[in-house]
């Protein structure tokens, strides 16, 4: 049977019973048709793995023994921040979905002036919610034990503002960039990754983008859609520089 890994947000403890989520819970008993003395890992983002065995199953609660833990060392050597302009549909999902497994640190969702997508304060709060579990549910997967952080969006004059200046390396993706990746030095800190929503960035974005320091780069001679862009880039740089 596949590795079966649920995320908890609690303190876990050796010898410890601990209860299952709710959605865990459902997932372990509905779909994996889990039994009490099965054996699972559960991790709560603070980089162990802890063995558990199933003691407890109800109908809408399941309980587990923490029996040992071991500590996972698969984090990216790189710390990537993708700044995503918001895109619509599943693209969104998509995206952090596979850039966490991929190895990203930290998620931000940018609203861009060509965001199809617009949201409301709620709907932003929801959203960003939802793309939290989808990181959770990626790390499950991936067997990631540290989650990255999808923080909630803003303008990118709001986040520029707010981040003004950067020990580190700052990029964005454009079609008529000046430089490809293997032109750069390998950074000694943070990168932080800026992909445009499904019509790209305005040449104003980029102009701002610029002037707080981010260098336009281009990703061979095809233009690529906002998921691809994003995962692509990731996934070059952590063939440069990272663990692949």
């Amino acid at each position: 049977m596949a590795n079966l890994r649920f995320y908890t947000n609690i303190p876990l403890i050796l010898g410890a019973t601990i209860q299952l989520s709710a959605s865990a819970a459902a997932h372990a008993t509905r779909a994996l048709r889990l039994n009490v003395d099965d054996s699972a890992i559960i991790f709560n983002g603070n980089g162990f793995d802890y063995e558990c065995k199933l003691t407890s199953i109800k109908k809408n609660e399941v309980h587990a023994k923490i029996t040992a833990s071991k500590k996972i060392n698969n984090a990216s050597p790189l710390r990537i921040t993708l700044l995503q302009a918001i895109s619509s549909g599943d693209r969104m999902d998509f995206t952090i979905q596979k850039a966490v497994e991929l190895g990203v640190t930290g998620i931000q969702p940018i609203t861009s002036q060509r965001s199809v997508v617009k949201l409301s304060a709620e709907r932003a709060e929801k959203r960003t919610e939802h793309w939290q579990n989808i990181a959770i549910s990626a790390c499950e997967q991936s067997g990631r034990t540290l989650v990255p952080n999808v923080a909630a969006p803003l303008s990118l004059q709001q986040w520029l503002a707010a981040n003004p200046k950067a020990d580190c390396i700052r990029l964005l993706l454009n079609p008529t960039g000046a430089l490809r990746l293997a032109e750069l030095a390998k950074p000694n800190d943070e990168i932080q990754l800026l992909i445009g929503a499904e019509g790209g960035l305005t040449e104003f974005e980029i102009d701002l983008a610029n002037s707080y320091g981010f260098q336009s780069i281009v990703l061979g001679p095809r233009i690529l859609r906002t998921e691809t862009a994003a995962l692509a880039t990731i996934s070059a740089l952590q063939t440069l520089w990272g663990d692949f």
